[in-house]
């Protein structure tokens, strides 16, 4: 759904959750604006038990002059009209209409945007994305593709601060549209550090306190788990901050129960652990969860869990799943592992259309850049003999001249995505540390061809495998059952995993080996 395919529609309302939070205000305050710059008559509001009283969101409102309406009564809006139906357009947003955290008001024609996992099926015209840390990195996305550019600093500020609150201050941002919004929209730092000072009650001290005191530990794995009272997220990340500096807790998951699901909070101090890819296994299935290899966080629906764990409760959910996260992983340090290949196929690379960038053709020796790519940001400086590879997902890394000319057939013709890769959500960019410009990788890559002479042993996996590369000993590479364990046949610390759609991609069974 595009916000073009509303505009046959007038007026429109769009609603927020009740008991909104930041996010969900900017999120309707950005359509708000756009459609009001349509011409549309347009309001936004709000229901539920309660009117909004968190001095942060109360500052929010202030300072950003939002016009948020408050509706006691979602029957008043309606006993004059036709059919006791509200007209025009009901545009639920950070919510989704029918679902539990939202007053279900009856609408001629009704439609959802929305970054949490899927509820609501039955509602036809919907964008709901669960892979977003914000519905306000939605909205600003869909807004850019209509041509609409947030030049008001109040709605950037706006729209900012709803990311900087859905993600925990930014901890638990793992999307790479929400970073590209993160620093694209016009924002009033200033007004951003009172709303964030403000964000904290005595109630929540006191909620915080009582959490700390009681906890599960496993001792086997070091890790820890809280059941916090409902509160704002930020308080699940301030309380497993405090916990991981405990120096038994290596791991630790701080959760609460909303009406719609459980928010939950990750830390990580270890390398074996990245709170991110935990975050992940942990909403595996029913919702969604990431961040940073430190801090991530996630959100489980309701919905599915009960689905799915009818007579678990959540503390058991929690334990349960990282016992089996600890329990059924092998973790391999390639310098040092010493791989038995006898029961291994043998595989050659298949002659295939890559890319390839050379950095110096971009920007100059010695200068910090980050590439950012779904997977996440990577952090490097430009060296004369760095080449950066774009894969067949369009995921990159790094190569070296010296191995990358032995391995490919270098050719002048310009790389094209939908030639050489399958179809992506999110094409790489260069961010110059530097002076902040940002580049598109495609505009600068070429095509070059696996020359097939590339021989490797792989398997596959049965269980999950974190592999630590020759090449990277810090961040390890994830493989799930199914995926591809893979070392190559001249080089036996050369190890690392393919992903199940890629592997028959990229390579061919052989009896020849190296």
């Amino acid at each position: 759904m595009k916000l073009s395919d509303l505009m046959k529609y007038n007026p429109i309302t769009i609603q927020c959750h009740d008991n909104p939070d930041a996010d969900a205000i900017a999120s309707g305050y950005a359509l708000y604006t756009f459609f009001g710059q349509q011409g549309k008559a347009v309001k936004l509001i709000y229901s539920g038990r309660n009117e909004i009283q968190k001095s942060n969101l109360c500052l929010m409102l202030e300072y950003l002059k939002i016009p948020v309406e408050y509706i006691s009564r979602p029957d008043e809006l309606v006993k004059d009209t036709p059919e006791q139906k509200l007209p025009g357009l009901l545009l639920t947003v950070d919510c989704q209409y029918g679902a539990g955290n939202v007053t279900k008001i009856p609408a001629e024609n009704v439609a959802i945007i929305d970054h949490h996992q899927v509820e609501i099926r039955d509602v036809e015209m919907n964008e709901i994305n669960p892979q977003l840390g914000s519905c306000s990195t939605l909205v600003w996305s869909m807004l850019r593709e209509e041509g609409f550019e947030i030049k008001d600093t109040k709605l950037g500020t706006a729209l900012y601060y709803g990311l900087y609150t859905d993600t925990n201050q930014f901890a638990e941002i793992f999307n790479p549209l929400d970073m590209d919004m993160r620093e694209a929209v016009p924002c009033e730092r200033s007004l951003v550090q009172l709303f964030r000072n403000s964000n904290l009650s005595l109630h929540e001290l006191e909620i915080a306190g009582v959490a700390l005191i009681r906890h599960i530990y496993n001792d086997d794995y070091g890790y820890a788990i809280i059941k916090s009272q409902p509160c704002d997220p930020n308080i699940l990340g301030l309380i497993s901050d405090f916990l991981l500096q405990v120096a038994e807790v290596y791991t630790c998951v701080v959760y609460n129960e909303l009406k719609d699901g459980y928010k939950f909070s990750v830390r990580s101090c270890v390398k074996e652990v990245q709170a991110n890819e935990l975050a992940a296994f942990l909403a595996e299935g029913v919702g969604s969860g990431g961040g940073h290899h430190e801090k991530a966080g996630g959100f489980i629906s309701k919905t599915l869990y009960e689905e799915a764990y009818p007579t678990l409760h959540s503390e058991a959910f929690f334990s349960e799943r990282l016992n089996d996260y600890f329990d059924n992983c092998q973790i391999i340090v390639a310098k040092d592992y010493e791989i038995d290949t006898s029961n291994m196929q043998s595989y050659v690379k298949k002659k295939m259309p890559l890319g390839f960038v050379q950095a110096t053709d971009v920007l100059p020796a010695g200068t910090p850049i980050t590439i950012r790519t779904l997977e996440g940001d990577i952090d490097m400086v430009v060296e004369p003999d760095l080449i950066i590879m774009i894969g067949i997902k369009g995921e990159v890394y790094p190569n070296r001249k010296s191995k990358f000319e032995k391995t490919y057939e270098l050719t002048d013709e310009p790389y094209a995505t939908a030639d050489c890769a399958v179809k992506t959500v999110y094409q790489p960019t260069i961010h110059n540390r530097t002076d902040g410009s940002v580049l598109h990788l495609a505009d600068y890559a070429k095509v070059c061809i696996a020359s097939g002479g590339t021989h490797i042993h792989a398997e596959e996996l049965t269980k999950r495998v974190k592999v630590f590369t020759a090449w990277d000993e810090e961040k390890y590479m994830l493989g799930n059952p199914g995926d591809y364990l893979a070392v190559r046949c001249d080089d036996k610390h050369d190890i690392y995993v393919v992903e199940r759609d890629i592997f028959f991609k990229t390579y061919d069974k052989t009896d020849i080996s190296e």
